[in-house]
């Protein structure tokens, strides 16, 4: 597991230095550094060529642009310091010089075949869902590479069609993760329980199409004895096929497992949220690694209430807030770490944190 990241002179990152553990949750306005940070994680997670010394900008997972676009503008020469410490003993740390046109970053110091040995090897179990998925289709691409060798979901969520088609029935969902209203562990049994916490009553059918190697995706919802013809995921609610590649990261979620999600809240009714807050939670005490990037209080709500009914412990969970501080020179991201307590209670409140519900209800009254 990553314990500590440090990165330095990285887009709006002049030097940051955090603590991470199970359950890292990233809140913060736009625009504050948040991506930044995922992407600082994500360049080296694309970067097939580390043993070459180099770190791709553009890539699989994300696509930076050129040396200027990742260079924070006022470092003034410094090279991009991007810095890892897992598993409390393995310390890695990357000096990137600063090349404004070039599409690469070339390391002047800290690799050796034996490092990139050890942070492949404690890497290699990785998912990382976007922002940006793939929303109702009538049909879906399948890769037996990426869902087959690979257990991927895709970045966008592509692959999460033929993901339940192959493993439906197969995968058994960890102890930790189960509903308990859930048919059986398995994975389709498990997906449906979860999904009927966002929609109720609805069920997942998923149909391979060998004559075109894709994979139909559509819906029924259950009734007091039987259930609703088959609606196609066009005719159901967008934010049904949207959080489906969410709830089935999660529920594949494992030991040393790191996950990444943009946005899980995205199109979801705020009960949804608080529920997806529970799974998240359920995801990180299971042994896996979740960076969660969240607009929403409801998700974090659904981790504190997690963290107060024992399903994580405190320890496990870490929410840093991303602001920036502006002066007459410079412009730069913080990052202030809040704890959360027994209880579910929070140990700092910054401006701007969680108190727009209490600026408009203000509005109200008056």
């Amino acid at each position: 597991m990553i314990n500590r990241i440090t990165v330095e002179n990285f887009k709006s990152l002049k030097k940051a230095d955090v603590s991470v553990s199970n359950l890292n949750l990233l809140m913060g306005l736009n625009g504050m550094g948040k991506s930044s940070f995922l992407q600082s994680l994500l360049l080296l997670m694309q970067s097939d060529y580390l043993e070459e010394r180099m770190v791709n900008l553009n890539g699989t997972l994300v696509q930076i642009g050129q040396g200027k676009d990742a260079y924070y503008q006022f470092a003034e020469g410094k090279n991009i310091t991007l810095g890892l410490c897992i598993n409390e003993q393995h310390y890695f740390s990357w000096q990137l010089p600063y090349m404004s046109d070039k599409e690469i970053l070339l390391a002047v110091s800290g690799f050796s075949k034996e490092q990139m040995a050890i942070f492949r090897e404690n890497t290699n179990k990785f998912q990382y869902i976007s922002a940006e998925r793939i929303g109702p289709r009538d049909i879906y691409d399948t890769s037996s590479v990426m869902v087959i060798d690979k257990k991927k979901i895709g970045i966008l969520g592509e692959f999460a069609a033929f993901f339940i088609e192959i493993f439906g029935l197969d995968y058994i969902v960890s102890e930790q993760l189960s509903h308990t209203n859930a048919v059986s562990t398995k994975l389709i049994h498990q997906l449906n329980a979860w999904m009927q916490e966002i929609s109720p009553g609805v069920l997942i059918n998923t149909k391979y199409v060998s004559g075109a190697n894709k994979v139909i995706l559509d819906y029924q919802f259950e009734l007091t004895k039987e259930r609703t013809n088959a609606f196609r995921s066009k005719n159901v609610g967008f934010g049904i096929t949207y959080v489906l590649p969410v709830v089935l990261a999660l529920l594949t979620a494992e030991n040393d497992k790191i996950i990444i999600i943009e946005n899980p809240e995205s199109h979801v009714h705020p009960r949804g949220q608080a529920e997806l807050g529970k799974l998240i939670a359920l995801a990180a005490s299971s042994g896996a690694q979740l960076f969660i990037e969240t607009h929403s209080d409801h998700i974090l709500n659904g981790i504190r209430a997690a963290v107060k009914e024992n399903h994580i412990d405190r320890s496990k969970v870490n929410v840093m807030y991303f602001d920036k501080k502006t002066t007459d020179k410079e412009q730069f991201t913080t990052i202030t770490q809040i704890r959360i307590d027994k209880n579910g209670a929070l140990s700092d409140y910054p401006k701007n944190f969680l108190d727009e519900w209490s600026n408009q209800l203000s509005k109200l009254i008056l």
